[in-house]
């Protein structure tokens, strides 16, 4: 891993562990849950929170405004609103993808679930997913909480990743190892 990168997910890491441990002594892990939900979906859908939370334009003063006012409207957390505060006062809003990833796994740990991080060629139903996480409950031997991302590039099929595993099923690839094999061969 590089140095950067180590940093980041050092810092993340610590803010992650404050959250987690203030939310579970309050007994309000569920909340933090649905809050990183809600951060998540905001930062990949509205452009203007990714580039107040990535851009370094933005001043220490107007960063910790602009989040306070969002964690408001929000209705996030008390122990979310006061780690996005200090984060943007330190100017480390930008670590927020790697502290949401961070709280998901406390989280789901500490449920003795284990998170899978399922890209499929197109949005996948209740019932599918149900089905899904079933199948890798018996798989891997703990409940499994699914992410579920789009690629419509996969043309059909699923990839799924728990912890370290990760299972490819998805056309593209067999296409691709086709065409290897192919290629091999003349």
């Amino acid at each position: 891993m590089s140095e950067p990168a180590s940093i980041t997910s050092g810092i993340a890491q610590r803010y992650a562990t404050a959250v987690f441990e203030l939310a579970k002594d309050d007994k309000k892990l569920a909340d933090v849950e649905k809050d990183i939900d809600q951060l998540d979906a905001a930062y990949a859908d509205s452009t203007d929170f990714a580039r107040l939370v990535d851009s370094p334009i933005y001043g220490r003063d107007e960063q910790a405004a602009a989040i306070k006012a969002l964690a408001a409207k929000m209705g996030l957390s008390s122990q979310m609103t006061g780690v996005l505060g200090v984060m943007a006062q330190k100017r480390r809003l930008f670590i927020l993808p790697q502290l949401i990833a961070r709280l998901r796994e406390m989280i789901s740990e500490d449920k003795g679930e284990v998170v899978a991080e399922v890209t499929a060629a197109k949005s996948m139903t209740k019932a599918q997913q149900d089905k899904l996480a079933k199948a890798l409950k018996a798989s891997v031997g703990k409940d499994v909480k699914i992410n579920v991302a789009v690629d419509e590039s996969l043309i059909g099929g699923l990839i799924v990743k728990v912890g370290s595993k990760m299972i490819d099923s998805s056309i593209a690839s067999r296409l691709n190892a086709l065409q290897n094999s192919m290629k091999e061969v003349g």
